[in-house]
């Protein structure tokens, strides 16, 4: 697995090059350079968004409210699976630590996060169909609505399935079962076979109240949608402003191919010839497009670099402080 990243991340990185190279430094930097320091702007802008995702993810908490912590965690996760190759994956199982450390039951912690990630598979289906509406509406490529449909179409059932299997209340059971087919029933199979037990119920217990999840959804909706303005004052600060519309299409369907080739750390290169091709399709130059690519990376690196060096914090001194605990005992 972690040769595959590399791969895809070298290959990712030498796209994204090419792609520089073949639209001009020059005329990419020079559109940097008119916009300015107003750009720094999106970066205090992104906490909107993500506030709006920790609400979502709060309402399937039952036993943890504070929304600050919960924003520092959802920073934290979101500079992980933005900026490290750790495959949209080691972001969960640190916020999942991370909200044990607060006093939360690990199978209530483990839960949430479980179920708020099904949940934001779903919001983000409904934000790609929303970006797809728009596309085709602005382009005129109505011809084009069958082959749109399909391909959501044959989304939909997985995520239906998803959603039963978790609401099953058997899926890490049954995970439980099949390792301990493998690696044998001694006492630590027992212990996970609990864990897996209590897990199983926690998230069947939060898929049985459609409220809570309707809540969660609305909510995680909201901050995709309201993501797109930095889409929208981004290109409008560039010099190329496109409407509301437009800034759906671009940011639901860039995201939607940054998900789909997960494997590829950061996105390298996937954004980018993403952001070219519906710039094509929306009147938006190749040169622009890499332009707004390169924000939106200012901008991860510079919200989530401070996100991951005081979550480091954090860990290392929980760690000196339990060394210096027992070294007085």
């Amino acid at each position: 697995m972690k040769i595959l990243i590399r791969v895809a991340w070298v290959l990712g990185l030498g796209l994204m090059v090419g792609l520089v190279l073949r639209a001009g430094v020059g005329p990419i930097l020079e559109l940097l350079s008119q916009a300015g320091w107003v750009l720094l702007w999106l970066i205090p802008l992104h906490a909107l968004p993500l506030m709006l995702d920790v609400f979502g993810w709060r309402a399937l908490l039952r036993h943890y409210r504070r929304c600050l912590m919960l924003f520092a965690i959802a920073a934290v996760r979101e500079a992980m699976n933005r900026l490290l190759p750790v495959a949209n994956i080691g972001g969960e199982i640190v916020g999942i630590r991370l909200l044990t450390r607060l006093g939360v039951p690990g199978p209530e912690a483990a839960a949430s996060v479980v179920v708020e990630v099904s949940v934001t598979l779903v919001s983000q289906f409904l934000f790609v169909a929303l970006g797809v509406a728009c596309l085709l509406h602005l382009t005129g490529l109505l011809h084009l609505a069958g082959a749109w449909l399909g391909l959501l179409g044959a989304v939909l059932p997985l995520l239906v399935g998803l959603f039963l299997a978790l609401r099953s209340g058997r899926v890490f059971g049954w995970l439980q079962r099949l390792a301990a087919r493998v690696l044998g029933n001694g006492e630590r199979m027992l212990g996970l076979a609990r864990q897996s037990a209590q897990l199983d119920e926690q998230i069947r217990g939060l898929c049985r109240e459609p409220a809570r999840l309707a809540r969660a959804m609305v909510w995680q909706f909201a901050g995709l949608v309201t993501g797109c303005i930095e889409t929208w004052l981004a290109l409008r600060w560039l010099g190329h402003p496109v409407g509301i519309a437009a800034s759906v299409a671009i940011e639901s369907l860039t995201q939607a191919a940054r998900q789909f080739i997960f494997i590829v750390p950061a996105g390298l290169g996937v954004q980018e010839a993403s952001l070219i091709g519906l710039g094509e399709l929306l009147g938006v130059g190749s040169g622009v497009a890499l332009a707004l690519s390169l924000v939106k990376r200012m901008r991860e690196i510079i919200f989530g670099v401070p996100a991951l060096l005081a979550w480091q914090w954090f860990e290392g001194r929980r760690d000196f402080l339990h060394v210096r605990s027992r070294s007085n005992h």
